[in-house]
Formats: C-alpha cells, sequence, structure tokens
C-alpha cells in the first residue's frame, strides 16, 4: 500500500517564513559564490546576499522569541535561531578576512542545517489514499 506524506494544514507562520526566507538567501549565497570566481557582477550579488542572508538569520531569531513567548512553550528554537545567527557572524567575518578554506565549508553546514530547520519547521504526516497501489 502506497503512503502519500502531505501537509499538515497550518498555514503560514512567522517562523517558517523566517526559516523559509534563511534558508532561500543561502541558497541564493551559494550560486552567487560560483559567479563570484568568474565575474564582478558575482561579488556584487555576492556581497548583497550576505547582508539578505545576516538579516534573514535575525528575522529568525525575532521570529523564533515571538512564537515562544505568547504560549510559553520550548525555548530551544531560540537557542537554535541564536546559535544560527553566531554562525552567521562567524561566516560574515571569514567572508570579510578572505578566509575561503573555512567560509566555503561553513557555508556548506550553514545551508544544511537551514535545510533541516526548515523540514523541521514545516510537518508531514502520512495520508492514506484509497485504491491506490504500491
Amino acid at each position: 500500500m502506497a503512503v502519500q506524506m502531505t501537509a499538515i494544514r497550518g498555514g503560514f507562520t512567522f517562523p517558517r517564513i523566517a526559516i523559509a526566507l534563511q534558508t532561500l538567501a543561502l541558497a541564493f549565497q551559494s550560486a552567487t559564490a560560483g559567479m563570484l570566481l568568474s565575474s564582478a557582477a558575482g561579488a556584487v550579488l555576492h556581497d548583497v546576499g550576505s547582508r539578505v542572508m545576516y538579516g534573514a538569520s535575525m528575522l529568525y531569531v525575532l521570529a523564533a522569541v515571538l512564537a515562544w513567548r505568547p504560549g510559553g512553550g520550548s525555548p530551544r528554537p531560540i537557542l537554535h535561531a541564536s546559535g544560527f545567527l553566531v554562525l552567521a557572524s562567524v561566516q560574515v567575518v571569514l567572508g570579510v578576512a578572505h578566509i575561503p578554506s573555512l567560509h566555503v565549508p561553513l557555508g556548506v553546514l550553514m545551508f544544511t542545517l537551514s535545510v533541516l530547520a526548515l523540514v523541521r519547521a514545516v510537518p508531514f504526516r502520512p495520508s492514506k489514499r484509497s485504491g491506490a497501489s504500491a
């Protein structure tokens, strides 16, 4: 029997939007990092993207705090978002210092962690489809 995964209803929440924006900014950064090697426009785009990514990381912290405060839930998302902001700060320092041997792997790690946070923020549940076979 086939099992289909569907998103649980809940709509767009501020934390989900913040994590999605952060992940999108990091994906943009990876694309412009490649462009940086071949054109001057890549450098400008990577610089602008770094500012957007850093802003998105700050927005993620704000969203985590605002989501925690009214419901009195676990502060763990705030710790995750704050840790990510620390990584983003280190990433900016490494980029400004032109240390690609650390800047690039940290960027890959940040993108991976952001995708994982996004997957965790958008929960899925199995739903059975009638008449479906494997």
